[in-house]
């Protein structure tokens, strides 16, 4: 009778032992899981400051180029502006020409009397109205050479402006998206709902928040990491997620509340 009461019990201890055994190995492989996400996490969170330092990067130079197209949009309108004027010298000095030529034309015809009465009186003719004239001349000229140098840098900076436009709608389409993929990678949900018995979780987002049967979601509670989720069904407003059970730590739980976020962002 002790013979068998003595295996019996040694038949219990070895079965002791062996349980014990196997929930330390099942607890070391939920820890080292734990450690992986929770090195996951924080590799992702270094990623998106990394983004978002390339982000403002794109933003200082939006922000200059943005400053260098007024400049020359400014520089452009002080070109025309003195553009016009020069139009308006040239214009005025052509009315001028014209009452000049008026002008000496009358004087012509008295220069001509008073050459005659002159050469009565033995005086050698002495004229400068051709000498006035070509001065005019010589300044129309030079008015009308300045304002085609001004046409000609006014349509090169026209031609700067156009590329520097087409840089700036390239840039801020290009931010655009990214900004789009920004708040994505920052999106957060919350567990509606919990069935422990079958497993699975109710997240109040859906297909219209970016939702997909491929997007990996990770499980947060009070900013600390408890356990992943994988969508099996995604309807325009809430999804229903299988509780990825090795995840979770022993004595843990999903519960309603809990904050869902992206496992892995959206790539470039």
């Amino acid at each position: 009778m002790k013979a068998i009461f003595y295996a019996l019990s040694l038949l219990v201890i070895g079965a002791a032992a062996f349980f014990s055994f196997q929930n330390v190995g099942k607890f070391q492989e939920q820890q080292d899981i734990k450690v992986k996400v929770i090195a996951d996490n924080e590799a992702l969170t270094k990623k998106k400051e990394n983004k978002q330092k390339d982000l403002e990067a794109e933003i200082v130079t939006r922000n200059e180029t943005n400053r260098q197209r007024e400049e020359l949009k400014s520089s452009i309108e002080s070109l025309k502006a003195k553009g016009k004027q020069l139009v308006r010298d040239i214009k005025a000095l052509d009315e001028t020409l014209q009452g000049q030529k008026v002008k000496f034309a009358e004087l012509e015809e008295s220069k001509t009397k008073l050459n005659e009465i002159l050469k009565e009186q033995g005086v050698n003719d002495i004229s400068e109205v051709p000498g006035k004239i070509a001065e005019l001349k010589a300044e129309q000229t030079a008015k009308t050479k300045a304002l085609e140098e001004l046409k000609t840098a006014i349509a090169a900076l026209e031609k700067n402006v156009a590329q520097n436009s087409e840089e700036i709608s390239r840039l801020a389409e290009r931010d655009a998206s990214r900004d789009t993929r920004m708040r994505r990678n920052a999106m957060e949900s919350v567990v509606t709902a919990v069935n422990e018995d079958w497993g699975f979780v109710i997240i109040g987002a859906g297909s219209n928040t970016g939702f997909t049967p491929q997007t990996k979601l990770l499980v947060k509670r009070d900013g600390r990491l408890i356990g992943m989720v994988k969508p099996s069904s995604i309807e325009p407003s809430q999804v229903v997620a299988e509780i990825d059970a090795d995840s979770i730590a022993p004595g843990v739980r999903i519960q309603p509340g809990d904050r869902v976020i992206l496992g892995e962002p959206a790539s470039n």
